[in-house]
């Protein structure tokens, strides 16, 4: 089959939008030459092009944003983001927040997949906020989690610090400006905040991609959680998406993640814990470090029950895991 109109509509926009233009002409040279050598010739559907193109695509830096995906609908001619799907997709999916509770002991459990745009999703995570705001600690899990918006990762960690001082959290880079478009928490948040000096855990995998990246790393160098599980995927330049056909966009990233702290990024080296364990293990991990906590801040009068709750708690985790914490 003949792939060529959709190899120079993709290299086009290449081109035109890739953050790095030295490395899109590299890129597309690659492009190129597989089509010229008939590496494509024998792909008959879209999907399949669309991975062995996404393998080719990464071949040069590695950007795992840098892809061609396949759309089982078709992709609107004057925009390929379907905003009323997109939003079905995200009442469906719980706004990307799958589950939200106050474990034994007063620590407070939100577990994501998604961090979705904060004019859709921002009163949930309000919500969500809300019930583990008076909690001891708080464990925040991103093991699941494939990035999604920056507002919203700005939005939620708005909760962790001081409203009084504003946070730089990060900045990103943009190719077509020519400029730093920073990231800062909020002066105000809906409902109360959990507070800047309660510790938090953020539980990661080698799945957990980009925006959910960024929260870990943005939480990480301002010294406001820990971090336990796995090396994070290693994503941290965003895009958009482009039409190359009926069925076929690219994802072509403009930017470039800077944070203000360390001048560099989590792109291609992912998120290190401080805490590595594997990602099954990183819950009960995480939650022994929360449950002595709770236990450090004594047990008079209130404090009881969440004590006993606490000790009960830490005595069912696996010995092996609680060990040493």
């Amino acid at each position: 089959m003949d792939w060529s109109a959709e190899i120079e509509t993709l290299s086009a926009h290449l081109v035109e939008h890739y953050v790095f233009p030295e490395v899109a002409a590299e890129v597309v040279k690659v492009l190129q030459g597989r089509l010229a050598e008939g590496a494509y010739a024998d792909i008959s559907g879209d999907e399949a092009f669309a991975a062995a193109v996404t393998d080719d695509l990464q071949s040069v830096n590695g950007d795992k944003h840098l892809r061609l995906l396949h759309s089982a609908t078709e992709v609107p001619v004057a925009d390929p983001f379907d905003a009323e799907l997109y939003r079905a997709e995200v009442s469906l999916s719980g706004y990307g927040f799958t589950k939200v509770e106050r474990l034994a002991g007063n620590v407070g459990y939100i577990d994501t997949t998604m961090f979705h745009w904060a004019a859709l999703a921002g009163d949930r995570a309000a919500a969500a906020m809300t019930l583990v705001a008076d909690t001891d600690a708080l464990v925040f899990d991103v093991r699941r989690n494939r990035g999604g918006s920056p507002g919203m990762v700005a939005f939620i960690c708005s909760y962790f610090f001081d409203f009084d001082y504003p946070t730089h959290l990060n900045s990103i880079y943009h190719r077509a400006t020519d400029a730093l478009d920073q990231s800062w928490t909020l002066p105000y948040v809906p409902g109360p905040r959990f507070g800047p000096d309660k510790p938090i855990w953020v539980l990661t995998s080698s799945m957990t991609f980009s925006g959910a990246e960024e929260l870990a790393y943005d939480l990480q160098t301002r010294e406001r959680a820990t971090i336990v599980g796995e090396r994070t995927r290693g994503g941290a330049n965003p895009g958009t998406r482009y039409r190359v056909g009926p069925h076929l966009k690219s994802s072509v990233p403009s930017g470039q993640a800077v944070n203000p702290v360390t001048g560099d990024n989590w792109e291609g080296t992912g998120v290190t814990p401080d805490v590595a364990v594997e990602a099954e293990e990183a819950f009960e991990r995480a939650y022994a470090l929360a449950l002595r906590h709770v236990l450090s801040l004594g047990e008079e009068g209130a404090r009881h029950q969440v004590a006993t709750e606490a000790r009960e708690a830490l005595a069912g985790l696996r010995g092996d895991l609680v060990e040493g914490v």
